[in-house]
């Protein structure tokens, strides 16, 4: 199996964080499983941290095509999954109706395993300014009731990036923090921006005074492969009834991406 992973960050710019994850998903995911890693492509952001664009709606939404481009180069190029490796899932809707391989998001995926895995799960985040759509996305899901709340983790990515160094102070300051989401009802922690997540999944952070931590790149690789097997042995994919479901034109969406400009955007 070969599955796509996708990152929002420029993954050049982060080796310590780059490294992580791929050592990571080697434990994770099955033997015969090759993921093979990418990120935006270099120079989309001024720095190497992404949240000083994708704090504002419109521009998380302008880097969010790049995710629509490499879902079509990764089923083009015979991948058996697209793996979206952040909170907010870009566009995810959208995609699952031009690709036929399964498309699963860190967000979403993460959200429904906490709900089988305690009552009302919790979210941490550092990218405060984005809480508002994790909120929107939660009750898109159908899943506003079982939430506890999206909080700021106050801390910032920087701090994650010195963390792969110097991890105690960081996870000592997350404990806190999931620490008072626990007090105001959350049962299964949400551990935000995957950066973050890997910080606690490569120190061993799977919970804090019993509640469960959810490592987010372990349950979208899983569920990658999951509907991958489905798919291949029983043939169950992504509907494709209605407005948000029915697939258009394949040659059409290409004249539509060249009109654009976006198709370059595939070319790395």
């Amino acid at each position: 199996m070969k599955i796509w992973h996708q990152s929002f960050t420029v993954l050049e710019d982060l080796p310590a964080y780059a490294e992580a994850m791929r050592i990571h998903i080697r434990k994770v995911v099955r033997h015969d499983t090759e993921v093979v890693m990418h990120g935006q492509l270099p120079g989309t952001y001024p720095s190497n941290y992404p949240g000083s664009d994708l704090g504002y709606a419109s521009l998380y939404h302008l880097h969010g095509a790049q995710w629509i481009v490499q879902a079509l180069k990764a089923e083009r190029e015979g991948f058996d999954g697209y793996a979206m490796a952040t909170l907010p899932n870009p566009l995810i809707r959208e995609i699952r109706s031009l690709v036929d391989v399964p498309v699963v998001g860190y967000g979403e995926a993460s959200m429904h395993m906490a709900c089988m895995l305690g009552r009302k799960f919790g979210m941490l985040v550092f990218i405060d300014r984005m809480i508002p759509l994790f909120e929107e996305q939660i009750a898109g899901y159908g899943l506003t009731t079982r939430c506890a709340g999206v909080r700021p983790v106050g801390f910032t990515f920087q701090d994650v990036l010195a963390g792969f160094d110097q991890p105690g102070p960081v996870i000592d300051r997350f404990q806190a923090s999931a620490r008072e989401l626990i007090r105001q009802g959350a049962d299964v922690v949400i551990p935000g921006e995957m950066p973050m997540n890997m910080l606690l999944a490569q120190n061993g952070v799977t919970q804090v005074d019993g509640v469960p931590v959810i490592d987010g790149i372990a349950v979208t690789l899983k569920l990658t492969e999951t509907l991958a097997e489905l798919r291949q042995s029983i043939g169950m994919k992504q509907s494709r009834h209605g407005f948000f479901g029915e697939a258009p034109d394949r040659g059409r969406v290409d004249q539509i991406l060249s009109f654009y400009g976006l198709d370059r955007l595939a070319g790395s």
